[in-house]
């Protein structure tokens, strides 16, 4: 019987890809499908606001969100998934002015990730200039899920925001919608924090919708201690040089906007929502990310 022999070069290409497709098995295997989520819609609305709010006793919008959006958006698109994103808000402080694009650094991360990672603009808002058309588009959102297609939604922002969509879907009939909306929070202020007396809590959400959403909540992302622990490592951007290093200029650029902390922390917290909902890991850190990114985008 005829015995094929190989090469010495032959036999190191067999072997490399049998390395290559071991290693993408893994990889498919460990991007696990915590609370049910299945490649379903993915909504986000970050807080935030651009110029000053001098009506609140923090007047600054929260600087987190600017790496934080970029980095959020960057994990849904080295997962390809991007078209599934169909809300994202940002600056969402109620009743906070609006500024100048130039000067908007919530609105330079989500420019930057569409132009970048072929996202759709139109699923993006700046609530202090769009505060109906963002409520509005959510609303819609929320108003059409079934079993057979919900809605994740990252509560990365105050909770004024989603209390009007919350009363917007009920206006237009859809309160048994609201089942299948399943909100997933890390943050015990963007859940309880109030910046004017009239506006409403995550616990006045509930009971807005008589507890119809679909709560889910992780540990907190950030972890200050230890700057290779999670999302938050303070004044420490050492554990982050790998971005800044990156070959891909979209790295390099995710490393900016991490960069843009008016406080001069290196804190992204919010995107451990996205990492824990897509891959299952509630225990983010700078070192994961960088093997999550690997060589880059991609796209």
């Amino acid at each position: 019987m005829y015995k094929k022999t190989y090469s010495i070069f032959e036999f190191l290409i067999i072997m490399m890809m049998a390395s290559i497709l071991t290693q993408c098995k893994a990889q498919v295997q460990s991007i696990s499908k915590p609370w049910e989520y299945n490649n379903n819609r993915l909504a986000v609305s970050f807080d935030g606001n651009s110029e000053p709010d001098n009506a609140y006793k923090w007047p600054t919008g929260d600087p987190d969100d600017w790496g934080a959006a970029a980095a959020s958006l960057a994990i849904i698109a080295k997962l390809g998934l991007q078209d599934k994103l169909v809300h994202c808000s940002y600056n969402n402080f109620i009743d906070a002015p609006a500024g100048p694009d130039n000067e908007n650094e919530l609105k330079i991360s989500c420019d930057g990730a569409i132009e970048r990672w072929d996202f759709d603009g139109s699923k993006f808002f700046d609530v202090t200039t769009q505060l109906e058309a963002s409520k509005l588009n959510l609303a819609s959102e929320m108003g059409k899920s079934t079993a057979a297609n919900p809605l994740y939604f990252m509560h990365a922002g105050l909770s004024e925001f989603l209390y009007q969509v919350v009363e917007e879907v009920i206006k237009q009939g859809n309160i048994e919608a609201l089942n299948y909306v399943y909100l997933l929070s890390h943050s015990e202020f963007n859940e309880g924090e109030k910046r004017r007396n009239y506006h409403r809590t995550w616990n006045d959400v509930q009971e807005l919708c008589g507890n119809r959403i679909k709560y889910k909540k992780i540990k907190d992302q950030n972890n200050k201690t230890v700057p290779n622990d999670l999302w938050n490592s303070q004044k420490d951007f050492s554990v982050w040089y790998w971005m800044r290093d990156h070959k891909d200029p979209d790295v390099k650029w995710m490393y900016s906007r991490l960069e843009a902390h008016s406080g001069g922390d290196a804190d992204i917290s919010d995107c451990g929502l996205f990492y824990y909902l897509l891959t299952g890991d509630d225990n983010g850190s700078p070192s994961k990310f960088e093997k999550f990114i690997g060589d880059g985008m991609g796209l």
